[in-house]
């Protein structure tokens, strides 16, 4: 890896910190693809994998992500601009996929019913993403690529050195919903880079433990309060919070926050929760305690349990 990250075309350094980073890095690469390998536990692509057009937003953005990365692999790779894949590839894993993606699904693959349409569709980004990236890490981590494929569901050829590229069945950003494409989610990771400085000034002066603990409101101006508006009720499971308002900028609070990176767009305003925790989601709703059968779970944990399961759309 670190041959693979070092631009040969120059002076080439290796010290034991310059190691110590490379070590680093791979290790974040290789927990990525354990923890994408942990969550295709009980999938069969023969039996799971929903088509495109059945797929969440989120799920279908990541799709188009790693569509459009494998166009810049193949570039690179015809190039020998290995330390290019390289970078690519480790930002994909902390910022896309770590930081982001990963973050988002949690719940949803944690809490909703097994079989359930907001399950299966995240599995199978899952998979679609592992099976392109597998075959992005073999020209350079050989022995890992190997160890991931041969824990790979479904059936597979004898060796992933044996495969050419992954064959997408959908071009990057199609979507169902035209609006949430690869720019619209950028500003969602914009949105959630703000809200998170936010929830950090509860967490240090001690209002919070984790962003669950949280409400937010966002003020924004006519723009984003349509592009917002959009995910309804489930920005909340974006921003991870237990509830996320959008409204206007004309009742914009005088205490409200301006967001950095929407340069006097939209202002925050992030607020501990007074409402019970779920103990099963651990998101703060008003609806806890309101079910007899279930004194200390909320509405959507219910249905998720004993009902049809909660309906997502988006994220």
């Amino acid at each position: 890896l670190w041959v693979a990250s070092t631009d040969y075309r120059g002076e080439m350094n290796v010290s034991d910190e310059i190691l110590k980073r490379t070590a680093d890095s791979y290790r974040r690469i290789r927990n990525t693809t354990r923890f994408l390998l942990a969550n295709l536990g009980d999938f069969d692509p023969a039996k799971h994998r929903l088509e495109p057009d059945k797929l969440l937003a989120l799920d279908r953005w990541v799709i188009g992500r790693a569509y459009e990365l494998q166009g810049k692999f193949k570039n690179a790779y015809d190039e020998y601009e290995f330390h290019r894949i390289y970078q690519e590839l480790h930002n994909f894993c902390v910022l896309d996929l770590g930081s982001f993606y990963l973050d988002i699904i949690k719940d949803r693959q944690y809490t909703t019913p097994q079989d359930s349409t907001a399950r299966r569709s995240a599995q199978t980004a899952i998979y679609t993403v592992l099976e392109a990236m597998v075959r992005w890490l073999a020209p350079i981590l050989s022995y890992t690529a190997e160890e991931v494929w041969c824990h790979m569901p479904g059936g597979r050829s004898a060796s992933v050195l044996l495969e050419t590229w992954h064959e997408f069945s959908q071009p990057a950003g199609k979507s169902a919903n035209e609006e949430m494409n690869l720019q619209f989610w950028e500003q969602v990771r914009q949105l959630r880079e703000d809200v998170s400085k936010e929830l950090e000034k509860l967490r240090v002066a001690g209002a919070i433990g984790s962003s669950l603990d949280a409400e937010v409101n966002l003020y924004c101006d006519d723009g984003l309060l349509r592009m917002l508006s959009a995910l309804g009720d489930e920005l909340r499971f974006v921003l991870i919070t237990s509830y996320a308002r959008v409204l206007p900028d004309a009742e914009r609070i005088a205490d409200a926050e301006p967001a950095m990176n929407f340069n006097g767009r939209l202002w925050i305003k992030a607020t501990p929760s007074l409402h019970a925790k779920c103990i099963r989601c651990w998101h703060h709703r008003a609806d806890v305690g309101t079910h007899a059968s279930h004194p200390e779970i909320c509405g959507r944990c219910v249905s998720n349990i004993e009902g049809p399961g909660e309906v997502r759309n988006y994220a």
